[in-house]
């Protein structure tokens, strides 16, 4: 099990004011835990402060979202103002809301953004004014297969206001005039996402990337945001071999706008994943990177494979999360997207559904826990020749002689050892080895270890 230090939530009041600043950091990390069993709690705990936010893809709900996250980690909060070029693309416009409401002719509200932020479109303008009914049923959104949820619809792009409701109410509708009232703002203002950098032992970077658009959704994507803040969290507390880089962006134009930033920067990256949908319980699914091929791809299955849970591993396909900008053909960058069930299969997606009821501190945890097996492996992982290549080296006189005994164990340890200093030629990773010999990772990153210890092995 996955141990970290303990969280502790603060509770607030009222929202957070946006920051005045580029970069913040947050509190020390805290000391490791006394009760490492709670890890899912707390980060559902963390879900339920972060919930009510009415986040998007700027704007002062994902702001406050950001404060919250550096009382967890040291983050860093940057401002990108509206109007900047990021390659093909403009950083739009800073949208904020502070109420919306629909009353009937008697005055009754009907829908209350204060009951859910999912009643609104996402990213409309401000209206308020009288509107008959068939005007309102064209600034409606339902979902009459599911009658009592609620919807979750955007307008990013292109100007327009509108409203979200169960089927259920709208069929309740009365031919009457309504009063409709967005109380929004849309202008220049600034895209804002979150950055932390965990420096390890190498300059070489895994890239981890999670979406923080979405408003009170939970597995998509909340529970992203709470798995790796806590791997991150968990990951200051370690040595590194590689550096990390962990990023809190908006969906697509955040992504965009940070590769337009960090362009020249981004070969360090040598492995990253996209993470998202990690709350609800279901099997386990890798969207491969867009190489197919890469490291990051053989570890993640490797993981998935040994872990004894359910799962899927598909090719890439150019749609989906921020793994489609990271491996577009100008980047090629080594990342793949690790989900549980996908967007779209399963029906609380984008729907008030989705919420502090349908994810489960068991799932996050597991999810939590998958993370870090993929860290660890890639932090194992290593390429190493053997130093002493001609005929097998006397294993005896390096004291590794008593690993041969007549018992399986033993046996299975003097053939890691074996393989270990038959392939370790400089072009064959540990990963490689394992799979090539049959054995467990576990058994030839010993012999590894083991050999290396023995000056018999040197990295390359």
């Amino acid at each position: 099990m996955l141990q970290i230090s303990p969280i502790f939530l603060r509770k607030f009041s009222k929202p957070l004011e946006p920051a005045s600043v580029e970069t913040i950091l947050a509190e020390p990390v805290p000391a490791a835990p006394k009760d490492p069993g709670t890890l899912g709690q707390q980060m559902h705990e963390m879900m339920a402060t972060l919930y009510p936010f009415c986040r998007s893809i700027t704007g002062a709900g994902t702001i406050q979202t950001l404060n919250i996250l550096k009382k967890y980690i040291p983050l860093a909060i940057h401002k990108i103002p509206s109007g900047i070029r990021a390659f093909d693309w403009t950083v739009p416009k800073e949208w904020n809301i502070n109420d919306a409401y629909i009353k009937n002719s008697r005055g009754v509200k009907i829908v209350d953004f204060a009951n859910s932020n999912l009643h609104v479109l996402n990213y409309s303008v401000p209206v308020h004014r009288q509107v008959t009914l068939e005007e309102l049923k064209r600034h409606l959104h339902t979902l009459p297969e599911h009658p009592d949820w609620i919807p979750y619809r955007t307008s990013y792009y292109k100007e327009d206001w509108g409203f979200c409701i169960s089927y259920n109410e709208y069929l309740k509708l009365d031919e009457e005039v309504y009063e409709v009232c967005i109380d929004s703002t849309l202008k220049d203002g600034h895209l804002a996402y979150g950055e932390l950098y965990i420096r390890g032992e190498t300059t070489d970077e895994v890239l981890i990337s999670t979406h923080i658009c979405h408003p009170s959704l939970c597995n998509d994507n909340l529970s992203g945001i709470c798995v790796t803040t806590f791997l991150a969290h968990w990951l200051l507390q370690r040595k590194n071999r590689y550096s990390y880089r962990f990023i809190f962006i908006p969906g697509t134009i955040g992504a965009i706008t940070w590769l337009s930033i960090n362009d020249m920067k981004v070969s360090r990256i040598k492995h990253g994943l996209v993470a998202a949908l990690l709350g609800m319980e279901g099997k386990y699914h890798y969207k491969k990177s867009r190489r197919g091929d890469t490291e990051v791809d053989r570890v993640v299955e490797a993981v998935l494979s040994r872990s004894g849970q359910p799962f899927d591993i598909t090719e890439f396909i150019p749609y989906g999360y921020d793994e489609r900008q990271f491996c577009s053909p100008g980047f090629n960058l080594p990342v793949g997207s690790l989900t549980r069930t996908p967007y779209g299969q399963y029906p609380e997606y984008h729907t008030s559904a989705d919420n502090l009821q349908f994810v489960t501190p068991a799932a996050l945890e597991s999810s939590l826990d998958m993370y870090s097996e993929v860290i660890k492996m890639l932090e194992l992982n290593r390429k190493y020749t053997n130093i002493n290549p001609k005929c097998e080296p006397n294993l005896g006189r390096r004291g590794l002689y008593s690993l041969v005994g007549n018992d399986a164990e033993h046996k299975d340890r003097q053939l890691a050892i074996l393989w270990v200093l038959s392939l370790c030629d400089g072009t064959n990773s540990l990963l490689d080895i394992s799979k090539r010999s049959g054995m467990s990772f576990d058994s030839i990153s010993k012999a590894a270890e083991k050999l290396v210890e023995c000056r018999l092995l040197v990295e390359m």
